[in-house]
Order: structure tokens, then sequence, then C-alpha cells
């Protein structure tokens, strides 16, 4: 493994590290923000941003927003598996962007949109249309970023989706244990799902607009989606339950 890139911000260190297959960014020693793989850098390395994608289940996002931009992975796999997506991603580090276009060959299209800001105070006040499907992922060194499971956040975030949109949180695993945020998602959202990665993440999803599809339904969309996506689905579908 051999350190193609170090640069610091005021948030901290960054690197980007090559082992001839894989790009990895890291924020710490032994940490990896993002992993991609150089030849298909839309198939998704990490087990939480696989997870993710299960939004896409029985959905054909118009428009998409991801707030956590890393190496771009998300935007990569929402790019090619969707067509004509519209992706606005939300970057708080101008470097971090930098390294993306730079050495995680971040898509270049005039459907995607990248935004140098805080997302938290990009969801607080963007103007423009409204999304689809909204992801958060946001992490630096120290850990998640602990405003996201807020009401005020969840309350911005829900003002951005359209009216049938999704809400999608990249959360650690203890916070499935948070009776507030539990709550606080329940009382906004008619259907919360989620699902424990096994590797130290809790991915939930949230929406007025849930799907109809049975179980049957389910696993033949995922099987569908697994084709475009270039990795296995049902393995997260069989970890989603209801958020009690």
């Amino acid at each position: 493994m051999s350190l193609l890139y170090e640069t610091q911000d005021e948030f901290g260190v960054i690197r980007v590290f090559d082992d001839g297959k894989y790009r990895i960014l890291s924020f710490a020693d032994g940490d990896e923000q993002s992993r991609v793989q150089i030849k298909t850098p839309h198939i998704l390395q990490h087990e939480y941003t696989q997870a993710m994608l299960l939004a896409l289940m029985d959905r054909t996002p118009k428009r998409a927003c991801v707030l956590g931009l890393g190496g771009g992975a998300l935007v990569h796999a929402l790019a090619k598996a969707v067509s004509g997506i519209h992706i606005t991603a939300v970057e708080l580090r101008a470097e971090i962007v930098f390294i993306a276009e730079e050495f995680f060959r971040l898509p270049k299209s005039k459907r995607i949109e990248v935004i140098t800001d805080d997302a938290i105070g990009f969801v607080a006040s963007n103007k423009s249309k409204k999304f689809d499907i909204l992801f958060t992922d946001l992490y630096q060194h120290f850990g998640m970023d602990n405003r996201v499971a807020t009401q005020a956040f969840l309350e911005d975030a829900k003002k951005q989706m359209k009216e049938g949109g999704m809400l999608v949180l990249n959360c650690w695993e203890e916070h499935q244990y948070q009776h507030d945020l539990k709550e606080t998602l329940k009382d906004m959202f008619n259907t919360v799902t989620g699902l424990d990665t096994g590797c130290g993440n809790w991915v939930v999803f949230a929406t007025n607009a849930p799907h109809n599809l049975n179980l049957k339904q389910q696993r033949e969309e995922c099987d569908k989606l697994s084709q475009q996506l270039g990795f296995p689905l049902s393995k997260w579908l069989n970890r989603l339950e209801e958020v009690e």
C-alpha cells in the first residue's frame, strides 16, 4: 500500500493510498473514509454504502442529494445505476472535492453538482429543487457528525425532500438504541426501517411513501438492482426491519 497524496486542512490530515487495485481515502491511522476500485469505481466496496442503496428498491429517483462526498463512491454508484439522475453532493472540505476529482475519478457531468458547504447549513437554507432521496454520510476522523441525530437537522432534511421522498441516514450502530432519535423519526415519517450492517453502522430509511412490494417482489427487485450495481443487495434486505 503506497501513500499517493497527503495534505492537511483546518479539520486535519487527509491521505490517499493506492495498492494497485484500490484507492483509499483516510483521515486517521487505520481509518478508511472511502475505498474505490480503480477499474470499476461504481461498484461500492464499503458494506454500509451498499446497504444505503436499498433506497433504490422500487424507486427511480430523478434528483438525489449526498451529504458528505468523501471519495465520491455513492455518486459513482448512483450515476451508473440510475439513468438521467441529477445528483447534488455537499462536502465541507474543499480539499476533499479536489481529491475526489483528481484521485477517485469523480464523474464529470452537467447532472452532477458538487457544493462546498457545511451540509447541516445546506439543508437548513437550500432553496433549489427538492430531492427524491437524501443520503447522509457525514463523518470526520472523530466519527459521525452528531448534528445528524438532532430533531432540527431531521426537520430541515425533510423540507428538502419531495412529498414521497426518502431520507437515508448512515449512523453508528449505537444510534439504534437512541430512543429520542427513533421517536423523532417515527413522528416525522410513517415508515422507518433500519438495518445493522454488522460492521459498526446502522443504516436508516425514512419515508412517507413506502413501496407496496411483497417479500417475493422485494427479492426480485433486489436481484435486478444487484445486476445494475455490481454487488448483492439481498444480504441487506434480509437484515432490514421496522424501527421500533
